[in-house]
């Protein structure tokens, strides 16, 4: 345990056994997902809902994802149309958030920011899935940073903005995908934050059109207007100002390397986007932590994974 209380254990029995009992007593711990680490709290509960928002420093127009062991622990809180529940049945347990229509007194109300839609998603991390088991209460868990900040792929990227804040962190070691599910709004067929199960994934050969993206950054959109986790236009952002699509490196500049274009860092020297995704954030934090006042960023091929990667780092440069 830290000087100012925040707990890091190992994944174990144990540990999900500690936060269980931090869960049930209204707290909020951070867990490991195949995405990201998320801030978990119990989604029926709206004190405790209220606790991630205020370690985060989040916004409350901006709804949460709900996480749940199983397709039929979705549907007890959410209205599943066939076209929903093929995506479901595809792709769960994964890295994939589909919105649905809440049914009412489902989850608190908080956790949907008043809308009549819910970001339910099944995980598929070891960690998430025997918190879900233990606790038996579908958890809200956005990811465990201080909100617009970079997400952590790592316990140390949640200590690193939340530590002193929440109770407890499990540790499982760096998430695999590296990149926040894919947010699709089932009833349009449209994605709403591109993720590490791309559109070409979900929507073969069947035309849909771009994501949709949330471009405000100031005071509440108009109602409605933000439906899913991860629109707004600043997000996922280090504390330096972030420099794109660079093919070197400028005064004072942490270079983030892409292929043939090496740096401080890189995503990935042979060019493989799965990598590359699973190595973007580890690679923010580190670029923030440097002694350079600046960060500059590879080009990414804006195909497939590229289009989730770009999505952050775009948000990562909005200033």
């Amino acid at each position: 345990m830290s000087a100012t209380g925040t707990k890091t254990l190992p994944y174990g029995e144990a540990a999900i056994a500690e936060a269980a009992r931090v869960i049930a007593a209204g707290g909020c711990v951070a867990v490991p997902t195949e995405t990201v680490y998320g801030l978990a709290a119990d989604a029926t509960d709206s004190d405790a809902v209220a606790g991630i928002y205020a370690a985060k420093g989040r916004p409350s127009f901006n709804p949460l994802i709900v996480h749940v062991p199983d397709l039929a622990a979705a549907e007890a809180l959410a209205v599943f149309d066939d076209a929903a529940r093929s995506l479901a049945e595809r792709f769960w347990p994964g890295p994939l958030t589909l919105v649905v229509p809440v049914r009412p007194g489902a989850v608190s109300s908080l956790v949907t920011a008043g809308l009549d839609t819910v970001a339910v998603r099944v995980p598929a991390h070891r960690a998430m899935q025997a918190l879900l088991r233990a606790t038996g209460t579908p958890l809200a868990a956005p990811s465990a940073n201080a909100s617009n900040r970079i997400s952590p792929t790592r316990a140390e990227h949640v200590l690193a903005t939340l530590e002193g804040r929440i109770a407890l962190v499990i540790d499982d070691g760096p998430t695999s995908a590296g990149l926040e599910s894919t947010i699709v709004d089932a009833r349009a067929g449209a994605v709403l934050r591109p993720g590490p199960i791309t559109q070409d994934d979900l929507f073969p050969a069947q035309g849909r059109g771009p994501a949709t993206k949330q471009s405000e950054t100031g005071p509440r959109p108009s109602p409605g207007h933000v439906i899913a986790p991860g629109q707004l236009a600043l997000h996922y952002s280090p504390t330096k100002p972030v420099r794109l699509n660079a093919t070197s490196a400028q005064t004072d500049e942490w270079l983030i390397g892409f292929g043939t274009i090496t740096g401080d860092d890189t995503l990935s020297a042979s060019g493989n986007l799965a990598e590359a995704a699973a190595h973007l954030f580890d690679s923010l934090h580190r670029a923030d932590a440097s002694d350079r006042g600046r960060i500059a960023v590879a080009p990414i091929p804006a195909d497939g994974l590229g289009d989730a990667i770009n999505d952050r780092l775009r948000r990562a440069a909005h200033h």
